[in-house]
């Protein structure tokens, strides 16, 4: 199950059990909106307005204290679209709209990326959906201290640089 590392109105950062990008590389946190959707256009404004502050709250501070991240940048990747493979639990074709959850990986580049499919300056390279477990198997996940540092900073720059207002219009959809 993965690791809750901070809830807030624009939803949680977590520590994901399959990882794509090992810690050394950069690490791989992925952030939830408020509520799940299939489409990011099911949010409400100040959903989506609270969950990129989140989003972006989270890049800054990998950024701010990995050190693998050190004169290192991030990806961003919107994804779901596993859910949807055929071979995935339930075992079929998927109604998109009931299978298909929003979620937002945030994945950390390196210069000195060890893995080659996360070379830097180049695309990083996803392997099919039956080939993930055994690819995201050789990755080994930020720390505990690591994480607690990311999560410390989230809340630092969310209650300072990216303060929204909790509640109002447009609050839900």
């Amino acid at each position: 199950m993965p690791l809750v590392l901070h809830s807030c109105p624009g939803g949680t950062l977590l520590l994901p059990d399959a990882l794509l990008c090992d810690r050394r590389d950069g690490g791989h946190l992925v952030v939830n909106p408020p509520r799940p959707v299939w489409e990011r256009s099911e949010l409400a404004p100040l959903e989506l307005a609270h969950w990129s502050c989140l989003v972006a709250a989270t890049g800054r501070a990998m950024l701010d204290v990995l050190p693998a991240l050190h004169e290192g940048c991030l990806n961003y990747w919107e994804a779901g679209n596993w859910a949807l493979n055929d071979q995935a639990p339930p075992a079929g074709p998927k109604n998109v709209q009931a299978q298909r959850r929003v979620h937002l990986h945030v994945l950390g580049r390196n210069r000195q990326a060890a893995h080659p499919d996360w070379r830097w300056g180049e695309s990083p390279k996803f392997p099919r959906w039956e080939d993930m477990a055994a690819w995201a198997s050789e990755f080994e996940p930020l720390t505990a201290a690591e994480c607690e540092a990311v999560a410390g900073r989230v809340k630092t720059l969310l209650d300072s640089r990216f303060r929204l207002p909790e509640t109002g219009a447009g609050a839900s959809a």
